[in-house]
Formats: structure tokens, sequence, C-alpha cells
């Protein structure tokens, strides 16, 4: 519906003329750790009024011909108030794609603009909505090389909201893709959302793009984005829009936390627990009012050195590397324009920390999910929330292929899955777990005389259809092993292991068809010599599967003699089958089954 013009134009004129604009700031938070990574910033009209919604004032400012003066307005705000409050971290501002490429719009962005603020352009990321139509999207394009040339960064908004957010996605290439907060609703309920943000979860991890959820209002909602593999969130259940700045409620980080702690239980299968502190190497910090001209001829004495962590007082604030002190210094002016000037004037103030307990693999993940521009700057270490020292990529990628290596020795020769050590490993952790896991003991039963028939070759194939079969389940939170032959193991949550039985035995079921002679199938067995020499029939290949709870033991051993008694249970059944224990098992106890 239009908006009459006779209904809004004196406010809207009081707005322009007496910069009546209410600013808020919502925190967009790692879902990793539950820090803040930056403030969204938002407009609202003047309280109590028509135009106090934002969507009704913006719809108003277009059919009037009056946007850009609005956003103009809108950002000056933003930016003094994102000063005025400290703001860390980045600062998203909502920009219209058409008007980037007005010159007042650039003159609004520039160096020495930003300056007045303290504000670096690598902290500044324009967001842009998909359901904004772009005119020229040939110009649009150029223009956004143009600002990412300079460090700033592009968000695109709204993300699965239309139909044409891929295609912007593609064209513009992004450093975050914001998804639609209607995809984000019960999305803890939904089965096709999960799928479809996984998928672009996926996407984004390997275009190294950030993938932000809006509108999270729930716990459950928020729980699943992290399984999901979303990198940060923000909504009314993390902090509503506030004029003021409010730390991140306890409860939150520790639930995040938790959450993580409890993916990585199964997903981490790492042999020891190396933490990027031991890579880490001590480099002197330098203050914030340091003159950029002898930070250079720090950089010109020392070759070696990455660049430098920066501090004001006691508390680190930024870096400096030396790719960006050179680009600053590149072009006619750059030398006479920055040489006077404290380093706190270009230091990037947004930048990859991570505390010297994280694992060296998982620092290597994080930092190769950069943009492009800042992929190969060094990592700050902290400890205790103090500096410690820094990692360079390096030594980060050196020291990762060391553990891949290392990794890939414990590997099963035949499947490339986790063999026996790296089992014993998960075990453990799964026994000291506080959440409910089943371990489940698979394993193919008449395979002696399936290859006593058709050779060790015929049964190497089946072992790794299996072995295929049980891989396309191994996720952040299955854990799939190979402990030798036709043995396997998994790890899942017990509120799925159910499902997840059912899924494996039809598959393998479906499978067996392709490893017989036609009229052994048909026939339904083989005929074998039995362990006394004597000839015997046998059975079609079928597979048990013995489940047992991680509360049912206190040790490897106990866990792997009682699995042992439940699959001897399970073998004397006809067919497929699972036997899964529901109670604590002090002797042999209840079971549950299902016969295939």
């Amino acid at each position: 519906m239009a908006i009459e013009d006779h209904d809004y134009s004196e406010l809207f004129t009081y707005i322009l003329e007496e910069k009546a604009i209410q600013t808020v700031f919502q925190p967009i938070i790692s879902l990793q750790t539950g820090d803040v990574y930056g403030y969204e910033a938002l407009s609202r009209g003047p309280e109590n009024t028509a135009l106090r919604n934002p969507e009704t004032l913006f719809d108003y400012a277009m059919e009037s011909g009056q946007l850009w003066e609005l956003e103009h307005l809108c950002r000056g705000n933003a930016l003094k108030y994102a000063h005025l409050l400290k703001a860390e971290g980045k600062l998203f501002l909502n920009v219209n794609p058409n008007i980037m490429n007005d010159p007042k719009f650039k003159q609004g962005f520039t160096k020495e603009f930003l300056s007045n603020f303290h504000m670096d352009s690598d902290c500044i990321v324009f967001e842009i909505t998909e359901r904004e139509a772009i005119n020229n999207l040939k110009d649009f394009i150029n223009t956004v090389d143009h600002y990412k040339k300079q460090f700033y960064q592009i968000a695109i908004d709204d993300v699965g909201s239309g139909y044409s957010g891929l295609n912007v996605i593609t064209d513009v290439r992004p450093h975050f893709i914001k998804l639609d907060m209607k995809l984000i609703r019960h999305i803890d309920k939904d089965r096709t959302k999960q799928l479809l943000v996984k998928s672009l979860s996926e996407f984004a991890h390997y275009s190294q793009i950030h993938m932000i959820a809006e509108g999270i209002e729930t716990k459950e909602e928020l729980i699943t984005l992290i399984d999901l593999g979303v990198h940060y969130g923000q909504g009314y259940y993390i902090q509503k829009p506030e004029k003021h700045l409010f730390s991140i409620r306890e409860e939150l980080k520790i639930c995040i936390e938790l959450e993580n702690k409890r993916r990585n239980i199964i997903s981490s299968t790492r042999l020891t627990d190396t933490s990027i502190e031991q890579i880490a190497t001590p480099l002197r910090t330098i203050a914030s009012h340091t003159p950029i001209s002898k930070v250079s001829k720090l950089m010109e004495a020392d070759d070696s050195l990455p660049g430098f962590c920066i501090k004001d007082g006691n508390k680190l604030i930024g870096v400096i590397t030396r790719n960006k002190l050179h680009l600053k210094f590149s072009g006619p002016y750059g030398y006479s324009l920055y040489n006077k000037k404290p380093v706190s004037a270009i230091m990037s103030r947004n930048y990859m920390k991570v505390d010297a307990a994280t694992p060296i693999d998982k620092v290597a993940k994080i930092a190769m999910k950069r943009d492009p521009i800042h992929l190969y700057d060094f990592i700050t270490i902290t400890k205790e929330n103090k500096y410690f020292g820094v990692v360079t990529v390096k030594d980060l990628l050196e020291k990762s292929m060391q553990l891949e290596i290392d990794y890939a020795k414990h590997l099963n020769p035949l499947s490339e899955l986790p063999g026996n050590i790296i089992i014993e490993q998960q075990l453990q952790k799964c026994i000291d777990s506080p959440d409910n896991y089943t371990v489940l003991y698979l394993d193919i039963d008449n395979f002696k005389p399936y290859n006593d028939v058709y050779g060790f070759e015929k049964g190497d194939k089946v072992i790794m259809k299996l072995a295929e079969i049980l891989e396309e389940y191994s996720s952040t939170d299955v854990f799939v092993g190979h402990i030798g032959g036709d043995d396997f193991i998994m790890i899942v949550e017990s509120s799925k292991s159910n499902e997840l039985c059912k899924k494996i035995i039809y598959q393998f079921e479906t499978s067996i068809e392709h490893f017989y002679h036609a009229h052994d199938f048909l026939k339904g067995c083989i005929i074998s010599k039995n362990r006394h020499g004597i000839e015997e029939q046998f059975p079609l290949l079928t597979i048990s599967i013995a489940g047992i709870l991680n509360k049912n033991a206190q040790t490897i051993f106990e866990l792997s003699e009682k699995a042992s008694y439940i699959k001897k249970q399970c073998k004397q059944l006809h067919g497929s089958n699972y036997l899964i224990t529901n109670t604590i098992l002090q002797v042999p106890g209840t079971e549950t089954n299902v016969n295939v």
C-alpha cells in the first residue's frame, strides 16, 4: 500500500532537520564462544510518532525521493554512537545497493572521515538486502569491488527470503551471508529448513564466507544452529536492540560453550589435545600512540616480523601486519599522509584472536575461513584474557600437516576409518561424558563362509560397502570407527540410535544382491565347509548391531564385555537385527529388538 504524502511530510522534514533518529545496536555473537563479534546498527524514528517503525520510515523516504538524505543521517548517527559507546568488533550498516555508487556515499566513507571516529575500513560491513532490486548489476559489482579493495566488507541480508539470493551471492561474493529470520523460525522442528541451512553452511565454509543467523528467538533454535555449523547469530533470545551496549548474559555463554563441547566430544578424533599455545611465539607489543614512521623502521630492521600487536595501556586493542603497513605507504601520497600519525590510525581493530587452550586443528579451520584479504594475517593468542603471543599461518599449516600425518597413521588401511587407538580415545570420551550416548558394535553375520566361497577380494568389497554406508552417517555428532575385519563401531546420541540402526540395516540389506552370483542369491544361501570341515548351507550375509548406553559402563573393558554379550544374543536371531539395552545393565537385562 502506498503511503500518503500528506500524512508524514511535516514529521519527516522535522526528522531530517533535527536529526531526530534514534540508533540502537543489536549484538552479533560467535556461536562457538558466545563472544560479541560485532553490532548491527538499526535506526528508529522519534518515539510515539507514526514514523517510529523503521519499515514505515524508509518506505516513506523511498516514495518521497528522500532515501539518500535519510540513509546519510542514519549512517552518520550509527558511526557517532558506535564511537561514543566504544562498540568493539564489526559495525554492520544497512545500505540500499542503488546508492553505493553515489559520490556523496563514497565521501561519507573516506579514510579521513572514519578516522574521526577512530574506525578503520575493515570494521565496517555494508549490509545489503536481497529484497532490494539492483538497477544495474554490472555497475553495482564494480562498486562493491571498489569498496572491497579498501577493506570494507559486504554482507547479503535476508538470504532465504526470496528467489534471487543465490544469484546475488555468486555475483557479489560477499564476506557474510545473513539468513532470513523466517528460515530460522522453528528450525529445531523443521527438517527441511535444517537441510537447507546445513547445505548453506557447507557452501559458506568452502567459499570462505561467514554465515549469520538472524532472528534467533529460542534456546532450541540456537542449539540447532550450533549443530548445523552456523558461525554467528543475532536475535531477541541473544539480546534485543538497545540504545546502550550490554554484556552477553553469562548463562547464554555457558549454554553455547556446553553445546560446542558436547558437539566436539564425538567430532574430535585427535590423538592428543595439542593446543595452539605450543606453537605460539612471543612477539613484542607496541603502544597505540607509537608513530607509524617508527613502526616502519622496526619492520625494516627485522624481515622476520609479521607485524605487531598493539596495546592501549594493558588492553590489547588491535594489530598491524607488514602487508597492511606496506599498503598504507604505497601510492604517491601514502608516506606523507600516514608518516606522522600514530599506529592506532591504521591498525586493524578486528583481528583473529583465540585462547591458548584452543586445539590447533580448530584454529586452522577458523583461520582458513577468513576472507582472502586477511587469510595470511598472523593469529593473536591470549591466555587468561591476557596477551600471550602470535602464530603465523606458516607455522599453523606446518603443524596441522604434521597432525594430519600422525592421524592418518592410525586409520584402518582398508576403510581409512579411525582404527583402534582413536576408537579407544573416543570410547573414553563417551564414558566420561555427562550426556547420553549409545555405543553401537556392528558385525557382519556369515562372513567367514562368504570369504571361503567368494574369496578375500570380494570379502573386502563387502567390508568396504559397509564402511561406505556407515561413513554416510558420520558427522559432528556420530563417530564411526573400524575395529578390524568385519567389525565396526559407532557412537551416537541415544535419542538417534534406533532410527540410525534401522537405516543402516535397510541399506546393507538392499546392497547385498550385488555381491552374489544370481543362483546363490535366488537360492538364499551358499554351500561351504563349517569349522569341522563338513559342508553346510549358510544364509546370505546379514548384519547384527549391539548397542549399549555409555552410562552402563565405568571402563572401556567393561563396555566391551557387556556389548559382546548383547552381540551374541543378537546373532542368535534370524536375519539382520539390532539390540540396544534400555536399562542400566547389571546383569543381562531388557533389550529392544527390530527384525528386518
